[in-house]
């Protein structure tokens, strides 16, 4: 990494693109609880007093689809008419049946797509995630914790932005932070500003033991003004988020989205198990930044190609680092879904903060 200085993103559960997220993997969600085989591919689009959903699922019982939009849309705060946005837009389902081509595939547990995947993982931090995505990502989720708690006139979206300056290929010193967020037009900027430096940035940036920034470096709302967020201002579609999702720019993306997939997608199950590669490497002190990258056709048993890149940090040889490698998971279709125990509903939780970082997902398990 050669960079002087990183920045990276995250988003808040009530951007519009992860209320679609959320919307998709929650649907995926109750199809496995109702069928662990079911296959899903679903879109989410979410606009002002708008939500449409579409797509493939095939399962063996009834989705209450416009159930749980409404519950996902209650959960996330948008209950205020002046959102334009709440529990009582117009929902269009329009969901069919997987293609019988890629079925064909999938029935003897090949893979569910075709493309590449990509894992990493760094010694920046305690969860081997890079620095500027993991403060990102939770600035976005104390934030969300602070809208509940004790700055209410908070309202449902917002992103978060942090700027890392690099000393030898490794962190040195916070350069800015930023924070949009979408608050009671009663409160003037001046609160705002304040309230989320000393419940917001300076609590969250502790963690870190890296500089404490002066608050000019602090950006709050860049135009001066946001009051009203969500689908009526800004709509919202089904993995747009692919590299909040992941690692904040710093590793390589996929071709593919994650949300709204069941797991025969390798799109999201290789990813999974490209990160759980990436990880254990760091973790096992072979390397200190590790990029794994797989790729499969549709109905493919195994990866056409698998490959790791240290970025010259391996401190074994990559013959070494290979072995150790390709012996953690099995990486078929159905290895990667029986090894990281996938056909479940795990994944709602997944579509907001980032994919990775999180220990409680399997996929971070260090053996």
């Amino acid at each position: 990494m050669n960079y002087p200085t990183f920045t990276s993103e995250s988003v808040c559960a009530g951007h519009p693109d992860k209320i679609a997220d959320q919307i998709s993997d929650a649907i995926l969600d109750e199809a496995l609880r109702l069928d662990p085989r079911s296959r899903v591919a679903l879109e989410t689009l979410v606009t002002k007093n708008h939500v449409t959903l579409a797509g493939e699922i095939t399962c063996a019982g009834k989705i209450a689809f416009k159930k749980i939009v409404k519950n996902v849309i209650k959960d996330l705060g948008f209950n205020n008419p002046d959102f334009n946005f709440d529990s009582n837009a117009v929902i269009d389902v329009h969901v069919h049946h997987q293609s019988c081509d890629i079925a064909m595939g999938v029935d003897c547990d090949g893979a569910g797509d075709q493309g590449m995947m990509f894992g990493y993982a760094t010694d920046e931090t305690d969860n081997y995630m890079p620095l500027p995505i993991d403060m990102a990502n939770d600035l976005a989720k104390n934030l969300d914790k602070l809208k509940t708690t004790k700055l209410k006139y908070l309202r449902p979206d917002g992103k978060t932005q942090v700027t890392i300056s690099y000393k030898n290929n490794k962190p040195d010193k916070l350069v800015n932070v930023v924070i949009a967020c979408p608050h009671d037009p009663k409160i003037k900027t001046e609160q705002l500003r304040n309230d989320l430096w000393k419940y917001l940035v300076l609590p969250t940036i502790a963690k870190y033991k890296l500089n404490e920034i002066d608050q000019k470096d602090f950006i709050v709302n860049g135009t001066g003004k946001w009051e009203i967020g969500g689908p009526a201002t800004d709509t919202g579609v089904t993995g747009r988020k692919i590299v909040v999702d992941t690692y904040g720019g710093m590793g390589r993306i996929g071709g593919g989205c994650f949300s709204g997939k069941d797991p025969s997608k390798v799109d999201r199950s290789a990813a999974y198990a490209a990160r759980f590669i990436a990880k254990n490497i760091i973790a096992a002190g072979l390397a200190s930044r590790v990029e794994v990258q797989l790729a499969y056709f549709i109905g493919s048993m195994g990866p056409v190609n698998k490959s790791i890149e240290t970025f010259g940090t391996n401190k074994k040889s990559i013959k070494e680092i290979e072995d150790f490698a390709w012996n953690l998971i099995d990486l078929s279709p159905r290895g990667i879904i029986k090894t990281l125990n996938l056909r479940r509903p795990i994944y709602q939780k997944t579509a907001a903060y980032g994919h990775f970082g999180n220990p409680s997902y399997p996929w971070e398990k260090i053996v």
